[in-house]
């Protein structure tokens, strides 16, 4: 009897150890996964903490980017006037209020400056170039064209900070832009403004001195353009150029348009590097299908430029196309918008022979011409 009572106090003092095992283990595993679980959800926090402070570092750094980018830009953009008043000198006690203060662009290191026909005047004018740290020069017109509404000055100045052409063929819909300018006067110089590219190809009428004209395949963004700022640059976030701010439609707000810089860019490239541009003259004015909308409700064509008006002194007033002829491609190149003709010729030099193919009747002519000299 002694020796059952003895070994049945072994066996319960086993089953309690061995309980007392088993529950201390299963308590260990429970509270090391807590403590694994606290410590993971730790790291992740971290982890996430730490992704958010590297996003907002890259935001920080180029926001920081595209500020120095636009204060280095604004260097290059300089202010063009003019004498309202004939007989009226720049140096009166009333300057500022004869004066017509527009904007331009400095686009090479030897002194020529982009902006608009409408402020620069036609070929050899003279207007005033003040450039960013005050200084001003006598600038004189070298190039101008005034249905594109862009003219080039050449001031006596070398060593100058200029700002890089982009490509405007490139640029998209929704793409940030700045507008730089000045839009009121002398007291706003530079202004900078920001919005997107709200519309590209688009065309508008214009009206002054009781007749109208139409600007086509033309930049619409809504950032602010306002009078001062014709001639400025509207520029990516890289400050390359892409256009050429010109117009705002005053009946409507946040409007603004720009000429592409691609079009202008033969011409530029040509006088930074041999000091002169050797115009290719075609003489010959046609609108799109857009714009003869306005013109003939009763017109349509698909493709091409409608021809308007032939220059007598012009190489195709040689040939055999007439007003009413649909010019579709020139050298095998389709055309669907004046300025992309304008650009194609730009590149050619006077002598230089082209083929265009134009439409009549629903047929289909090539017709060599040959370039004269402007």
């Amino acid at each position: 009897m002694y020796r059952y009572e003895k070994r049945e106090s072994k066996l319960k003092k086993f089953f309690s150890t061995l309980v007392l095992v088993v529950v201390v283990a299963v308590t260990s595993i429970y509270l090391y996964n807590i403590y694994l679980n606290i410590n993971v959800k730790s790291e992740i926090s971290k982890s996430t903490e730490q992704g958010t402070a590297v996003r907002l570092s890259t935001e920080e750094e180029e926001e920081k980017n595209i500020t120095n980018t636009l204060e280095d830009t604004t260097k290059c953009v300089v202010g063009i006037s003019k004498i309202k008043n004939k007989g009226d000198s720049i140096f009166s006690t009333d300057a500022t209020e004869n004066l017509s203060l527009g904007t331009g662009i400095i686009v090479s290191n030897n002194g020529y400056i982009l902006t608009n026909w409408h402020l620069a005047g036609n070929k050899y004018s003279s207007c005033y170039v003040t450039l960013e740290n005050g200084t001003v020069y006598d600038g004189s017109t070298v190039w101008a064209d005034s249905d594109l509404d862009l003219a080039i000055v050449k001031i006596n100045a070398n060593g100058l900070n200029y700002l890089e052409l982009g490509n405007s063929d490139d640029i998209v819909i929704g793409e940030r832009v700045y507008a730089i300018g000045n839009p009121i006067g002398i007291e706003f110089q530079r202004t900078v403004t920001s919005g997107i590219i709200s519309g590209l190809n688009r065309t508008i009428k214009i009206e002054e001195q009781n007749s109208s004209s139409y600007m086509e395949g033309l930049i619409q963004t809504d950032a602010s353009i306002n009078q001062g700022n014709s001639g400025g640059p509207l520029v990516n976030e890289n400050g390359e150029v892409v256009g050429i701010n010109s117009v705002k439609i005053e009946t409507a707000e946040g409007i603004g348009f720009a000429i592409p810089i691609n079009i202008i860019k033969p011409v530029i490239e040509s006088y930074a590097s041999s000091g002169e541009f050797n115009e290719a003259y075609l003489g010959i004015f046609a609108y799109d299908k857009e714009v003869v909308k306005y013109l003939n409700n009763n017109l349509e064509f698909d493709s091409g430029i409608y021809v308007v008006k032939i220059m007598a002194d012009g190489p195709v007033a040689k040939t055999n196309i007439q007003i009413g002829d649909i010019i579709t491609k020139i050298d095998g190149n389709e055309v669907n918008r004046m300025s992309e003709l304008r650009k194609y010729i730009y590149t050619k030099k006077p002598g230089d022979v082209i083929t265009a193919t134009v439409r009549r009747n629903n047929k289909d002519y090539n017709v060599d011409i040959t370039l004269s000299k402007r």
